[in-house]
């Protein structure tokens, strides 16, 4: 489960806030002038994070790299292209989806 709370809440119920993120793994989003700012999760959570997180840069990197002597324009071209080659399947799809009602 997700609370969300203010900051001033947070800090007079740090105690308890604690205990329901490490007791029911729940987690905290705490707010700051009706914005969230920050989030307390249970330690397991967040260190799941942090490996997904490292593998997801690792991945960006090697992307980067298979890619380096693309030039920008090629790249952007290409992707843009095939964006629109997947949303012309999509509405394929959708299509053949009705007619067969």
């Amino acid at each position: 489960m997700i609370t969300e709370t203010s900051a001033v809440s947070f800090r007079q119920n740090l105690g308890e806030m604690l205990n329901q993120v490490q007791y029911r793994h729940d987690s905290v989003v705490i707010n700051k002038d009706g914005k969230p700012v920050a989030a307390l999760v249970d330690a397991r959570l967040f260190e799941r994070i942090r490996r997904m997180q490292t593998r997801f840069d690792a991945l960006c990197q090697r992307i980067e790299a298979g890619f380096a002597q693309v030039p920008e324009a090629a790249g952007l071209a290409e992707i843009e292209a095939a964006i629109a080659l997947e949303r012309a399947h999509e509405r394929a799809s959708a299509r053949a989806s009705t007619q067969k009602r």
